[in-house]
């Protein structure tokens, strides 16, 4: 059974050759040209900043929506292969009226997809989203005549200027005085090459895992645990002090300790946490779907943390209203608001490097100071149908429970919390489970997988 195309608040993510054609990146390109035309009205001719992960497709899906940008008379500045964040950067650095990201974050190379930013850098809000997707479906395209159409301006730049960003926020000098020995992982996606100049910008002695960007994986691109054991390995056999695993478009990051153990990607957001509480006071934002490690550190520095629903725009968003000092989610997005605002492995993995040199502590140690909860994540495939009869169900089994129904429904208890959602870029629900108790977390899990088969087979 073949997929569908999936069009969502998130943007546009498919499969090459199945669902996912040239047509139709055009006809999304001119939706969003002419969103950002009436949105821009009055400020002469608009331009949009285009940058692409490794995939082997992203050449084609990037010509397809330059077309249509150009067709509706929006001039395109083509990034080339470059992360997320540094798209984010460069589209404000050039004063665009927005952005696009050719990306399938962490789906393998056959997914392809068409992410959009707007002037600030941040994803549409959902009543924005809406609109373009209107648009895209009827299409209601304003087509420009031969004198007026966009035109194609090649700018190179990205990733020096996201660099320099990055490095602004930290003391280089301390943290080159280290001679810190990293493992790169970065599974052939776009990240690899700013990565690379990062570690060696900080004196760091590099080595190199997947770092060329020919978008052929080395493995499943999702930073986890089972898809990271190569990587695991090289850290114990190099002796180095930290591995870094980049997804496809860098704007996540996981992390394995000195032991060669990987840490989870909710520590990444923990430790960054850590480093700033330690250096100032202010707010935080995370997600619905992010530990409780986050507020606990907050807590012990006097801070707080504002959750909202899951997505790096809801964060992102609420950061700048909140002027929080740090954010993210538990997927190891990184959010600081002096880089961009957006998620962004480069400031995860700069800031890291200046907390172990600050602490003089090795990963494992950072990470027993902080200490931990037995979190399990699950995904399963579903139906919108099959997801909403889940979560009823659920609701009936976890009666005591606190709920909030903002983004799924999660689930609060004085020993832990659960939270079911559906993805924006998947057919697929999401659950997680976080609890102190390992016992605890297995028993609401449970009790969900039992509800799940129960509504799976009927």
């Amino acid at each position: 059974m073949s997929q569908e195309l999936i069009i969502s608040i998130s943007g546009m993510r498919g499969l090459i050759g199945e669902n996912l054609f040239p047509e139709i990146a055009s006809a999304y390109g001119s939706a969003f040209g002419i969103f950002l035309k009436k949105r821009h009205t009055g400020q002469g001719k608009l331009s949009v900043a285009i940058g692409r992960d490794s995939r082997p497709s992203g050449a084609m899906i990037f010509s397809a929506v330059a077309g249509g940008l150009a067709a509706v008379g929006i001039d395109v500045i083509d990034l080339g292969i470059c992360s997320t964040p540094a798209v984010g950067v460069m589209l404000r650095h050039l004063n665009c009226a927005g952005g696009i990201v050719i990306t399938a974050s962490h789906n393998p190379t056959p997914y392809n997809g068409i992410k959009l930013l707007l002037e600030n850098g941040i994803a549409p809000p959902k009543d924005m989203a809406e609109q373009i997707i209107q648009a895209y479906r009827n299409h209601q395209f304003d087509f420009v005549d031969a004198l007026v159409c966009g035109v194609l301006k090649p700018d190179t730049r990205a990733n020096q200027i996201h660099l320099d960003k990055v490095l602004a926020i930290v003391n280089e000098n301390k943290i080159t005085s280290k001679r810190f020995k990293v493992v790169l992982d970065s599974v052939n996606g776009a990240g690899g090459t700013e990565g690379l100049m990062l570690l060696e910008a900080l004196g760091c002695e590099v080595v190199p895992m997947n770092i060329e960007p020919t978008g052929i994986f080395a493995h499943t691109p999702e930073p986890t645990a089972e898809n990271l054991t190569a990587l695991c390995q090289k850290v114990a056999d190099s002796g180095a002090v930290i591995g870094f695993a980049q997804d496809p478009d860098a704007d996540r990051l996981a992390i394995v300790d000195e032991n060669g153990d990987y840490i989870g990607e909710e520590f990444t957001l923990a430790l960054v946490a850590q480093h700033i509480f330690s250096k100032t006071q202010g707010l935080a934002a995370a997600n619905l779907s992010t530990s409780r490690m986050i507020d606990d550190i907050a807590e012990r520095a006097g801070c707080e943390v504002i959750r909202t629903a899951v997505g790096e725009a809801n964060v992102a968003n609420t950061m700048i209203d909140h002027s929080c000092v740090i954010g993210g989610e538990g997927n190891g997005g990184i959010i600081d608001l002096r880089v961009g605002p957006i998620r962004d492995s480069l400031v995860g993995m700069a800031l890291v490097l200046e907390l172990l040199t600050e602490t003089e502590k090795t990963v494992f140690q950072l990470v027993g100071d902080i200490g931990g909860y037995a979190m399990h994540k699950s995904k399963y495939p579903a139906d919108k149908d099959q997801a909403a009869a889940i979560i009823e169900k659920v609701k009936a089994a976890f009666t005591k429970a606190k709920l909030n129904t903002s983004d799924g429904c999660r689930f609060d208890f004085p020993d832990g919390w659960i939270h079911i959602r559906t993805s924006n870029t998947e057919p697929i629900m999401r659950i997680i489970v976080e609890t102190k108790n390992p016992a605890v977390a297995k028993q609401y899990l449970d009790t969900i997988e039992t509800i799940r088969l129960d509504i799976l087979q009927s």
